[in-house]
């Protein structure tokens, strides 16, 4: 029996449930269950208090086989992610069991545990499947114990929560991801002591009455924006460049394509720009989120230093292109457009002239040589540029 995954995922697996293992007075809590079904492969541990189940879906060659699970043993599981962490993220690691143990293959080294397999680990499927189906009882006001909620910012996501009762667990949800907390019996003053929202809110009232209403986090002030702000939050990251599709694709959608056709290939050019990058990310952060942060936080360092046109010119040579027939090209296009074209500038200034007549605007402009008006077509267009004049030979 043996199941194949990605270093990083098997690492993030890890990462996600070790802050919930039990101590070791409970020997079959202490430490990491794997558990593997026909679909996946479970990272599984409780301490009684909380419960966290991270899964990874099995690749084709491995589904459909018969279940098994062992129980890494806590002392075990640092070595073991310490030994994960020599390893690129996209190299492959074989779990298997043999006897009473578990063996990881690796690409350049093996590592075996040994597992105690007449250890009864808890049916944390029935426990969650049960939290899970609880129904809401009143208004839940339940206290939790803030010394566990930082083990959840292991998950590195955002967790959805589900609150049924003041004395039944707090379920969390997330990405391939599920888990639970179990709430406290509270004790000194304030919301913890009091049993429901209304006796917690009443001791605020006073306070609280002071303050508008109609008023959410929302309305806070933010950070002014900077030219441009760099952010490392791979989240963050993905966000500002789906938006940047959707802003692109708004101003395509918007721009004269007959009258200022450039400007609508550029934001074609950025919106298609944007859709590629957010896909690579996404596929990346798939197969190893450590590797999608560490490119994140490359690329951000990069932008810092607004060198990007010498990063991209040396990536090139490296890569066996010919960065300099690249820009030769780009100045013979550029030159050859402002020759044969007029300027962009006097384009928009045409435009902007044709709209203020159509708004009834009066205006008089001097003779120049880059717009004028057409009586005909009635409206003001761009001059092409003349070309230079040939000096007088002797």
């Amino acid at each position: 029996m043996s199941v194949t995954i990605n270093a990083h995922q098997l690492k993030l697996l890890l990462d996600q449930t070790a802050d919930h293992m039990g101590h070791g007075g409970i020997e079959q809590l202490h430490g990491i269950r794997l558990d593997v079904d026909s679909q996946y492969v479970y990272a599984v541990a409780s301490d009684r208090f909380t419960i966290a189940a991270a899964r990874y879906r099995l690749a084709d060659g491995d589904q459909n086989q018969e279940p098994w699970a062992r129980l890494i043993p806590g002392d075990i599981v640092p070595a073991l992610r310490e030994w994960i962490d020599t390893m690129k993220g996209a190299e492959y690691v074989t779990i298997s069991t043999a006897k009473d143990r578990l063996v990881f293959d690796g690409p350049l080294a093996d590592l075996t545990v040994a597992t105690n397999t007449a250890l009864e680990f808890p049916d944390w499927r029935g426990l969650l499947r049960s939290i899970a189906a609880q129904s809401v009882e009143g208004e839940p006001f339940p206290a939790l114990n803030t010394n566990y909620l930082p083990r959840w910012a292991a998950i590195r996501q955002s967790l959805r929560v589900r609150v049924t009762a003041d004395r039944k667990a707090v379920l969390f949800f997330g990405e391939n991801f599920i888990g639970a907390q179990m709430p406290t019996n509270g004790g000194g003053i304030g919301p913890a002591k009091e049993q429901t929202f209304d006796a917690a809110h009443d001791l605020w009232l006073w306070t609280l009455a002071a303050g508008a209403t109609d008023i959410d986090m929302a309305s806070l002030p933010e950070p002014e924006s900077s030219r441009f702000e760099v952010t490392r939050d791979i989240r963050e990251t993905a966000a500002d460049l789906l938006r940047g599709v959707l802003n692109s694709t708004s101003n395509a959608y918007e721009t004269d394509y007959d009258g200022d056709h450039d400007a609508w290939f550029a934001h074609i050019r950025s919106s298609v720009s944007d859709w590629m990058a957010y896909r690579f990310l996404d596929a990346l952060h798939q197969v190893d989120p450590r590797a999608a942060q560490a490119v994140v936080n490359d690329t951000a360092d990069q932008l810092d230093s607004g060198e990007l046109g010498e990063w991209a010119w040396d990536l090139a040579e490296e890569a066996g292109f010919n960065p300099q027939k690249w820009n030769d090209d780009h100045e013979a296009r550029v030159a050859k457009q402002m020759a044969e074209e007029p300027r962009k500038w006097a384009v928009r200034l045409a435009r902007g002239l044709t709209d203020a007549k159509q708004a009834g605007i009066n205006f008089r402009v001097e003779d120049n040589p880059h717009v004028a008006f057409d009586a005909e077509a009635d409206e003001w267009k761009a001059v092409k540029p003349k070309p230079a004049e040939t000096a007088a030979t002797a």
